[in-house]
């Protein structure tokens, strides 16, 4: 029953997305634009830090203005509409596994123009990808709790920035230190972050799930 609930309400997101291309369109237009001023800003980034630390500054507020949408766009109506046909659980992480796919499309993008535009310096791309991959899953599990948060405060995009700018932070640092590893090359993988980086993502899956309810209900 859940996993059909979840399905429908997938389909409905992706239905709504394709209603709303602009929206899509525009978030896809401000990465490549911001890398490709970035690009202009730099010409050539030297140094690995630096190069790794923009990639990361440039696809976190691509997430943030991605993922702001979830549930500060959704009327009472359609909340109420979907309150009576769905659990709070199959709500929460029908958002987080679409949100997911949208930033692995966003962060693939923006992996792609940042290697057009600036270059790819990554010795380790298993290891970046996988990176990017738990990163879009962290990023979209933790953004979407806050857009909910953030929508029974009168859906606002502010507060769900300043929300989720110090929780995401823990995140943002492993994310950083092991896609640094991965623009190194070194050759043993550093299995401690990799192992901290999956509790984290968990930790968050299951809080979303167990406290969404309460918010729900609200």
């Amino acid at each position: 029953m859940l996993v059909k609930q979840i399905q429908y309400l997938i389909l409905k997101e992706l239905k709504l997305e394709l209603r709303n291309k602009y929206a899509l369109g525009g978030i896809l237009l401000y990465v490549v634009s911001t890398v490709f001023i970035s690009y202009l800003s730099f010409k050539k980034i030297v140094t690995p830090a630096t190069w790794n630390a923009l990639f990361w500054i440039i696809l976190l507020f691509a997430s943030i203005n991605a993922i702001a949408k979830s549930f500060i766009t959704e009327t009472k109506g359609r909340l109420l509409y979907t309150y009576t046909l769905t659990s709070p659980q199959a709500v929460i992480l029908s958002k987080i596994i679409y949100n997911s796919l949208l930033l692995i499309v966003l962060s693939g993008l923006c992996l792609l123009a940042y290697t057009l535009f600036i270059g790819n310096i990554i010795q380790d791309l298993p290891l970046f990808l996988i990176t990017l991959l738990m990163g879009s899953l962290g990023f979209s599990s933790l953004l979407t709790m806050v857009s909910a948060i953030a929508s029974k405060a009168g859906n606002n995009f502010t507060l769900m920035a300043i929300l989720s700018f110090p929780i995401i932070i823990p995140l943002l640092i492993v994310l950083i230190k092991l896609s640094k590893n991965a623009i190194d090359g070194l050759e043993r993988w550093d299995l401690n972050y990799l192992t901290i980086l999956m509790l984290l993502n968990l930790i968050i899956i299951a809080l979303s799930y167990v406290l969404f309810r309460y918010l729900w209900r609200d």
